[in-house]
């Protein structure tokens, strides 16, 4: 099966104690190109996102976006540092001595002071919390891995219609060769009539003449090649698989053939079929680079 390289992924997975939202979406690119965005606390997991990311994706480029809300009420745990609070209370009752000061230090006013009560997060299980992190985003490529074949299937059906309509300029060109080179002995038979008049005409000098004008407009070769690079990039179509690298190498060998074809045509039909054909690649081309 073939993959494009855009797609799009969601997955929500909630509990008693928290709750993952992945969002996922891609465009083309040449290689793995992933940006994850998410919050700090979760920056550990990071290598271990991007293995997991890489069994699912080989090309494109692909953001990632991971939302965390943590539903635990005993995340966080209250800290009380006594030996702070007692230098606080000696410094205090230095000054109320040294300035005669009333000592009226209670223990709501020194409980404020910087550090004395301190707020500290709990350890976090980081098995527990990758187990549900993992199955947030196993659910979410599995949607985008989805969401790219379904667009890859398109992209081949386009793709094929494409490479048949281009077999179709191959066929015409194929078909027109023949003639052109019999209006052409055509024209050099008259052409030699009306100069040489009633004199006997040398049919050796008409046929090797013949050969040359063939030599100089033949794409037999080129027709041949390009039949089978169609043929090829419909076989790697139907096999699947990650072959966008090799269909845009393809889609090069056929230009070039198209090319070849228009700096030998001579004649305007021809011309025009070589630029219909030329488009046609140029559009093929366009939609491998989509393809994963």
């Amino acid at each position: 099966m073939i993959k494009s390289m855009t797609g799009f992924g969601r997955c929500e997975i909630a509990n008693e104690k928290r709750k993952f939202t992945i969002e996922m979406k891609s465009v083309n690119h040449r290689y793995f190109d992933v940006n994850i965005k998410m919050p700090k606390k979760l920056n550990f997991f990071e290598s271990s996102i991007r293995n997991l990311l890489k069994e699912y994706i080989e090309r494109g480029k692909v953001d990632v976006y991971i939302t965390y809300e943590d539903y635990s009420e005993d995340n966080f745990a209250l800290k009380y540092n006594a030996t702070l609070a007692g230098e606080y209370l000696k410094h205090l009752r230095d000054m109320a001595e040294q300035f005669g000061l009333d000592d009226d230090i209670r223990v709501s006013t020194l409980s404020r002071y910087p550090e004395v009560l301190t707020m500290e997060e709990q350890g976090i299980d980081e098995k527990e919390l990758w187990a549900d992190l993992e199955a947030a985003l196993r659910g979410a490529c599995a949607q985008f891995v989805e969401s790219r074949i379904r667009e890859g299937e398109n992209l081949k059906n386009d793709l094929c219609d494409k490479l048949d309509n281009m077999l179709g300029y191959v066929d015409f060109i194929e078909a027109k060769y023949p003639v052109i080179m019999s209006d052409y002995r055509t024209r050099l038979e008259d052409k030699v009539k009306e100069l040489l008049g009633d004199r006997q005409i040398d049919e050796g000098r008409i046929a090797t003449e013949i050969v040359i004008y063939s030599d100089k407009i033949c794409v037999d070769e080129e027709t041949v090649r390009l039949r089978s690079h169609i043929q090829s990039v419909k076989d790697t179509l139907n096999q699947g698989g990650s072959c966008g690298r090799k269909l845009d190498f393809i889609a090069q060998e056929m230009n070039r053939e198209a090319n070849t074809i228009l700096s030998k045509a001579n004649n305007l039909e021809i011309s025009d079929t070589g630029i219909n054909l030329k488009t046609d690649i140029e559009k093929v081309r366009e939609q491998i680079q989509n393809i994963e």
